[in-house]
């Protein structure tokens, strides 16, 4: 059956969702597109605040933001259970046409995304010092740290809330609304980065507050659409949070959550593997750190991409579901998994051609900090020509209501193969064990994805077959 075979006519009527009949192509193109925008915009808030850091502080300034990252990560685990969660759960049951259901699982969302934001800003606030230390800051870095993370840690709330938002709003149909959030946020933040680092001079200070103004910005934005939400009406009543409700979310939204919470793990592991086995060789403990920060910072490029294109999907895989149009599940994840594989080469080429180029971009630095860099980039990223298949899977089983599957393929790459990998090849191999672990993750985890959907999709076409 074609992808682009549409419903019957009566499926077209005003009252009809498009996300059941409209043609696949273009239901992808309209919300990846918004979402990948969005996700290289929130990109644009770390890279940006590194090219800054980076050219007025230095080395130890990319330090310092690396170290401060895990917790960014753990803001995006807590807006993807909840917003993800929400989202999905709101689309199954739009579906499935029970629109009750549905808006309780948007306004109990909303109360659980308020709650995480704050709780994330009070426990950072009160152990900030010793987190600091835990997330691999050595004594140059330290200080630095304390700063940014300590300002950073206000804009939390605001982070997580317009993050998890923009999946409701894209469920609710309004991707590029979505988009033109995240983007105002990230144009503020640019502009507040040079006006406070450059003419104020406040350095790594001033990039922290320019990006907590422009994550503030971004949640009014979305707080506002929220009032106005299309499919349901926000209510007091559906705020309350109900036992049924919240499982739901935490069910479809655990295995993003444990995606990031165990890349978040990675990133605090492989900050004090680099330093520790840094130190044992000729580069020492800081270039490895501040290496690895740039370089985290250039991967949420193709993470926006990856991640973007799958939670564009979302809203499709879980109405078809409910709906039980099978074609239309199988033809969303082939045309995904295409665009991505697509853009994951394209990046694979340029962090084999042109490293050096691309770290230039961040700062300067010595002739061991280039060197390594791009022994980073070439021997790490090996393998990230397939790294876009894990979370287009991982989002097409939980959108499909699979969340055994999601969270087991989230937790396959980063905690099931890269975390024990991070662990024990430099016990062999010295900061080399820590570059080589990276290509052999993503070559495993890309393997376990296909097998895993190739026999989910026999599953749907026996259902499908079923039905005739």
């Amino acid at each position: 059956m074609s992808d682009e075979i549409k419903a019957p006519q009566t499926a077209k009527s005003p009252e009809g969702n498009p996300l059941g009949y409209a043609p696949v192509g273009g239901l992808i193109l309209k919300y990846a597109i918004p979402a990948i925008i969005s996700m290289l915009v929130t990109a644009a808030y770390n890279i940006t605040d590194q090219v800054f850091i980076g050219n007025v502080i230095g080395m130890y300034g990319n330090g310092a933001t690396n170290v401060a990252f895990p917790l960014v990560t753990m803001c995006a685990a807590l807006s993807q259970i909840t917003g993800i969660g929400s989202a999905s759960n709101f689309n199954i049951k739009m579906g499935a046409k029970k629109e009750d259901e549905a808006a309780h699982y948007i306004g109990v969302g909303l109360t659980m995304i308020v709650i995480a934001g704050v709780l994330l800003a009070v426990v950072t606030r009160v152990f900030l010092k010793p987190l600091m230390y835990a997330f691999g800051a050595t004594e140059n870095v330290f200080p630095y740290a304390m700063t940014y993370t300590g300002i950073t840690l206000f804009g939390m709330p605001f982070l997580i809330f317009s993050n998890a938002c923009s999946h409701l709003i894209r469920a609710d149909g309004k991707p590029t609304y979505s988009m033109i959030c995240t983007i105002t946020g990230a144009i503020l933040n640019v502009f507040l980065d040079y006006l406070l680092m450059f003419p104020f001079k406040m350095g790594i200070a001033g990039a922290a507050y320019a990006t907590v103004t422009g994550q503030v910005v971004s949640a009014i934005m979305v707080a506002q659409y929220m009032l106005r939400f299309r499919s349901v009406k926000i209510v007091r009543s559906i705020l309350i949070p109900k036992l049924k409700y919240v499982i739901g979310i935490i069910k479809l939204g655990t295995a993003n959550f444990i995606n990031q919470f165990i890349i978040m793990a990675v990133q605090i592991t492989m900050n004090n593997v680099l330093t520790r086995y840094g130190a044992q060789s000729a580069y020492g403990s800081d270039i490895p750190l501040a290496v690895a920060g740039v370089i985290a910072k250039i991967n949420t490029i193709l993470i926006a991409f990856a991640v973007g294109t799958a939670l564009g999907c979302q809203p499709i895989h879980g109405f078809n579901t409910g709906a039980k149009k099978y074609d239309r599940v199988k033809a969303t994840y082939k045309r995904a998994l295409i665009f991505v594989l697509a853009f994951s080469i394209a990046a694979f080429l340029c962090f084999q051609l042109f490293p050096r180029q691309i770290v230039s971009i961040f700062g300067g630095g010595s002739d061991l900090y280039f060197e390594f860099a791009e022994r980073y980039m070439r021997v790490f990223m090996m393998m990230v020509c397939l790294y876009g298949i894990q979370p287009v899977t991982v989002n097409f089983f939980t959108a499909s209501g699979k969340a055994k599957q999601g969270i087991f393929l989230s937790l396959s790459r980063q905690g099931l193969l890269l975390l024990p990998m991070l662990i024990i090849l430099p016990l062999f191999l010295g900061i080399d064990g820590v570059l080589f672990a990276g290509p052999i993750a993503d070559f495993l985890a890309a393997v376990l994805c296909l097998v895993l959907v190739a026999f989910e999709m026999r599953r749907i076409t026996a259902l499908q077959r079923e039905k005739l």
